[in-house]
């Protein structure tokens, strides 16, 4: 492996804990409550215009529903539009799970390129309007499992990342692709605190970036992603944690040696490379056997998480006589 950046460590105490995330969203949904049922008009407005946004996208013209990953595959109803769009980690942001939604407003996103290069036989800059009619749009409902130990139920849409992948041509000794988000320091206030090395980078394994359940991603709910959802494209990968799906990328460099990516480099001990869901590999500050799912009710009980976020009947095989517990 290369060797690592001098990027400061982030101390454990600067890292949202679970307690205060969880303690958070309560008192939310504990508001919403008292507002809906005293009539406090100021408070309770507030609530319902946070998928606005969302509302006015357009819609994704010609995507079909792929029945593979259809609804009735998950045994989870579908995260509310409101609670995708309006409850997010997007630091470049802030570090609130409504400041995505507060502040991403002002991004820009037209007009948007993405550089593809590194070990690539044909490297070569996107435009988005490339990148949206380069394969058939088709909307997939996935899990999402945050390493918060917080989960969604999403009907994303877009296609498989090995379309774009093909297009250049990676050569023999292409073994791992980075993917590079957008700075745009005046419209993400987030980019004031060095919590990151900014740009935010994240990173695959060539076998896994070619698996086709990685999607390369335009939309939800059959409308353009919005802004604080990773606006134009991002990444998801529905095996491991959030945030190995890059938002609002810029950049894609296929390299042969692993390369360095953000939360790696500022917390080693906590967050790996590989990042796989895996129920009985905790946290070192927390459990990832149960996860909450965003949505429930206030005393609803969180469930029991799923190796490989469910997918392992697709995915395990990638790791065949891999240490999960050194490769986490």
């Amino acid at each position: 492996m290369p060797s690592r950046p001098r990027y400061p460590r982030i101390p454990s105490s600067q890292i949202t804990p679970e307690p205060v995330w969880q303690a958070r969203r309560q008192w939310m949904q504990h508001m919403a409550g008292i507002a809906a049922g005293t009539g406090l008009a100021g408070l309770g407005a507030t609530l319902p215009q946070m998928a606005g946004a969302a509302e006015t996208l357009p819609p994704i013209a010609g995507m079909q529903p792929n029945p593979q990953y259809a609804a009735a595959k998950i045994d989870r109803k579908l995260t509310t539009e409101k609670d995708i769009t309006s409850y997010n980690n997007f630091y470049e942001f802030g570090t609130g799970k409504g400041d995505p939604l507060d502040y991403s407003g002002k991004m820009r996103i037209e007009p948007w390129q993405v550089q593809v290069s590194g070990e690539v036989e044909k490297p070569r800059t996107f435009d988005l309007d490339e990148l949206v009619k380069l394969a058939p749009q088709e909307e997939r409902v996935y899990r999402l499992r945050c390493v918060e130990a917080w989960s969604m139920v999403i009907p994303w849409v877009g296609y498989p990342l090995s379309a774009l992948l093909k297009q250049v041509q990676p050569t023999s000794k292409a073994k791992f692709v980075q993917f590079v988000t957008d700075t745009q320091p005046e419209a993400m206030p987030g980019l004031s605190d060095r919590i990151i090395p900014w740009p935010y980078r994240e990173g695959l394994r060539m076998d896994e970036a070619m698996n086709p359940l990685t999607l390369l991603t335009f939309g939800l709910y059959g409308k353009r992603l919005p802004n604080q959802n990773g606006a134009p494209l991002r990444i998801i990968v529905p095996w491991k944690y959030g945030f190995k799906s890059g938002k609002s990328i810029v950049k894609i460099v296929l390299s042969e040696t692993m390369p360095e990516t953000s939360w790696v480099a500022i917390a080693p001990s906590e967050y790996g490379f590989y990042a796989n869901v895996n129920p009985d590999v905790p946290h070192p500050r927390w459990s990832q056997s149960h996860e909450r799912v965003i949505g429930g009710g206030f005393f609803d009980p969180k469930v029991p998480t799923l190796k490989f976020n469910g997918y392992g009947e697709q995915v395990a095989s990638l790791y065949g006589g891999m240490d999960l517990r050194a490769n986490y």
